[in-house]
């Protein structure tokens, strides 16, 4: 019977009315602190979790995993590519490509903009373009029809769409009778592509051949693209590749370009859910003003049940069990909150930005235009098992304090 007593008496403190309205009050405090806190850890891990996905697939999905370039350009960029592949089972795409910067002119508007020029059966083995499309279609990317693919950010600074004409020009001089010029070329508008990120503002892409004609390089292409199937192999993959190449090639993974945002995202994602753990802490340490003032309003309980056999370790539990109690429920609704938010947040921002007229992620500044959320198991499970640690230490002191109440010197003045 005295095992159970801990637990019995524990969850009929918590159930019954205070004498003291003032720890009722510090006990609801403490149970709402724990619920925000959960939740709201929850929630902006999820978004967090939201925005590494969509780092992962979608900028990276666009940006080669590694590329490898030779000096004089490749002259069979077929053979590279069975060679690599042949070398390590990790590559699972290849494709050549020629990158030049430029900027577009049409009508009065200029922008800037990287011109990747592609094998378009080729390049849809290593980037995802050809399923964001939203208008026309890189099969359009013929030899000589000196068609580009425009981003949707880019297309509407330069004011153009599918069948218009614009104009590229590249910082390489021409020598003509007339003068050094820039070298210009007119393409048509084939297609427009849509990712939802800055790549849309200052991305094209145009044949291969055509780019390899317009920038005057030697050979099929500038390089190739190579896909893995791990992305995070990528830099010691390249270094292992260049090692065994012989001299005039070079590698660049996707850690140079995109490595720095990437690593922001997950510096942000700890330093918030380390921050925001000061909540659930805080939360959770109130449990011991609650459990204290319950020790210090039930001196005369305790000392009865010490005189009734039970044991100072039957005590703690008592006031152990009674923590927990307010802990639990505050964690469990948490939870339930959390999930229920980090499920229904990109539904709520997209509403808010169309009910108000109000963008919150203005694409001109951030990756992405929209609130992306991911809930992952594992941090519902960290977040529940460092709140539910923090309840059980908060609990430790007042039910150590309660222990150590003598019977005797109590009961002398009631």
């Amino acid at each position: 019977m005295l095992d159970r007593l801990p637990f019995l008496i524990g969850l009929r403190y918590t159930r019954a009315k205070r004498r003291n309205g003032f720890i009722s009050f510090i006990s609801m405090t403490s149970m709402l602190g724990l619920t925000l806190g959960v939740a709201v850890m929850i929630l902006v891990l999820s978004v967090m979790n939201g925005f590494d996905h969509e780092l992962r697939s979608r900028i990276l999905g666009m940006v080669p995993h590694t590329r490898i370039e030779a000096v004089g350009g490749v002259q069979d960029w077929h053979k590279l590519a069975d060679t690599l592949s042949a070398k390590s089972p990790h590559i699972v795409g290849a494709a050549p490509y020629v990158e030049q910067q430029g900027m577009f002119a049409s009508g009065g508007n200029a922008q800037g903009a990287m011109v990747n020029g592609i094998d378009p059966a080729a390049e849809k083995k290593v980037s995802i373009i050809g399923r964001h499309m939203a208008q026309g279609s890189l099969d359009s990317l013929s030899p000589g029809s000196w068609n580009v693919v425009l981003g949707q950010q880019l297309a509407r600074s330069l004011g153009v769409g599918v069948g218009d004409r614009v104009t590229l020009m590249i910082p390489e001089a021409s020598v003509t009778p007339g003068g050094i010029f820039p070298r210009m070329k007119r393409f048509n508008v084939s297609g427009i592509f849509s990712v939802g990120a800055q790549l849309d503002a200052n991305l094209a892409y145009a044949n291969l051949a055509d780019m390899a004609k317009l920038g005057r390089v030697n050979g099929e292409a500038q390089g190739i693209r190579l896909k893995l199937d791990d992305l995070f192999m990528a830099h010691a993959l390249t270094r292992e590749i260049i090692n065994e190449m012989p001299p005039g090639y070079r590698g660049i993974d996707w850690t140079y370009t995109q490595g720095n945002l990437f690593q922001a995202i997950q510096m942000e994602k700890h330093m918030i859910g380390l921050l925001l753990s000061v909540i659930v802490a805080v939360a959770a340490f109130n449990i011991i003003s609650t459990l204290v003032m319950v020790v210090t309003d039930k001196h005369a309980d305790i000392a009865i049940l010490r005189t009734l056999g039970a044991t100072p370790m039957t005590i703690m539990g008592i006031f152990i069990v009674q923590g927990l109690t307010i802990g639990v429920v505050g964690i469990v609704l948490g939870v339930i909150f959390g999930i229920i938010g980090a499920l229904t947040v990109a539904d709520v921002v997209a509403w808010l930005q169309q009910a108000f007229g109000v963008t919150f992620l203005d694409p001109g500044v951030y990756f992405i235009s929209y609130l992306p959320s991911r809930l992952e198991g594992s941090d519902v499970a960290v977040i529940t098992g460092v709140a539910l640690l923090l309840s059980f230490l908060s609990t430790l002191y007042p039910a150590w304090r309660a222990a150590r109440i003598q019977p005797a010197e109590v009961l002398r003045y009631e």
